[in-house]
């Protein structure tokens, strides 16, 4: 018998601890963002004008699936519109229930959210890697409740493929990526001694939950001395409006022993840093930067370097180098990877139907003449950046 349980206060979710983290440990795609402990630091800093709704699903009784969830108002051209969302505001590069059979998880949810208090115009499901981890079951659990939804493409984000040797990947790849490598590794080299610390603590299980605020704050240091201390998009590790949000989940995250946390320097001197998660041997690359004042020789180029060499050697699987800035990563990444986004519009919702048949048109219009309107349906609350449109 299957039942599920909707959770709708933040504490709750400690009720679940122990199933959250065994369904999280052999989800696919079960990055630290699906964590109860992330979801609890970003409610805490993200909860207003959103209300929880976390869906736990059970099978005789044992929890086999988890659907974060989350309701809140956007806007369109045509009103204020409500939709069930993931509470994740787009931080990584794609997400989805905690479970090993996410089809199944999501089949139940639909229809306990079909069957219930109908508070919501669209459920609009974001950063799906269809193609991926998700393999498909977002699609087939759609159709096997007999829900019909509109499919768009969201983002494309950029992955290096860690399950090979370091010279296997860059014997791969381009010659100049080889070459502006080396000769980042020389002329640094030709400055003073270069030191990568890693720092990966393995969590409060292990009794390796130190923070190291002396290494982060090294981090914020680099931060304010590069480009992001002068940075205005609000999404720096620096910046005022996100800033204790990063430490509270810096600290979260190593609690868990979900933190990776990359420093180099050069004489001694802290010159670069990297910040990011890791679960399950998949990194979310999240932040990084250079100072500039000790040396403008490619120590951007040599982290990277260096952080991919070392991820090799420990077994990872998985960089997400994430979205947005192509030319940077370029010589790096392995392969491209879509994510989409999924729309059910409710039948008895007017708003949703109006948005139904308007994104049907644009659809029309762009596959016919290669453009569409691409202001219908706009999210801007708590975005790192500017939400994208339908």
């Amino acid at each position: 018998m299957t039942d599920v349980i909707e959770l709708n206060e933040i504490e709750a979710l400690n009720d679940f601890q122990s199933d959250w983290a065994r369904l999280l440990s052999v989800t696919p795609g079960g990055t630290f963002f699906r964590s109860r402990e992330w979801l609890q630091v970003y409610w805490k800093h993200f909860e207003a004008d959103q209300k929880l709704r976390v869906l736990i699903v059970r099978e005789n009784g044992e929890v086999t699936g988890i659907l974060p969830l989350c309701w809140k108002k956007i806007k369109s051209k045509f009103g204020s519109c409500r939709i069930l969302t993931f509470p994740f505001d787009d931080w990584g590069s794609f997400y989805g229930p905690v479970s090993p059979d996410q089809e199944s998880t999501l089949r139940a949810a639909f229809q306990y959210l079909l069957n219930s208090r109908r508070d919501w115009d669209l459920i609009d499901l974001r950063c799906i890697e269809t193609d991926g981890f998700d393999g498909g079951a977002t699609e087939r659990a759609f159709q096997a409740e007999n829900m019909e939804f509109e499919k768009f493409l969201w983002e494309q984000a950029m992955y290096v493929d860690l399950s090979q040797s370091w010279e296997e990947y860059l014997k791969a790849r381009p010659r100049k990526a080889r070459q502006t490598y080396t000769r980042a590794e020389r002329n640094l080299q030709a400055q003073g001694e270069i030191e990568h610390l890693r720092y990966r603590p393995r969590g409060e299980a292990f009794g390796e939950s130190d923070p190291r605020w002396d290494l982060y704050q090294m981090c914020e240091q680099i931060a304010e001395k590069s480009w992001q201390g002068s940075s205005t998009t609000g999404n720096t590790i620096t910046h005022d409006k996100v800033c204790q949000f990063f430490r509270d989940t810096y600290e979260s995250a190593v609690r868990a022993g979900a933190f990776d946390l990359n420093l180099i320097f050069l004489s001694g001197q802290p010159a670069a840093f990297s910040y990011n998660y890791i679960q399950n041997g998949l990194i979310n690359g999240l932040r990084m930067g250079y100072d500039p004042e000790v040396s403008d020789q490619g120590l951007g180029r040599l982290l990277i370097g260096r952080i991919l060499h070392d991820s090799m050697d420990r077994g990872d699987l998985l960089l997400d180098v994430g979205t947005g800035a192509v030319d940077a990563k370029k010589y790096w990444y392995t392969s491209v990877e879509n994510s989409y986004r999924y729309v059910y519009y409710s039948p008895v919702s007017a708003i949703a139907n109006v948005l139904r048949l308007s994104h049907q048109v644009a659809s029309w219009f762009r596959d016919r003449f290669g453009s569409s309107d691409t202001g219908l349906l706009q999210d801007t609350r708590g975005q790192k950046e500017p939400a994208k449109q339908s």
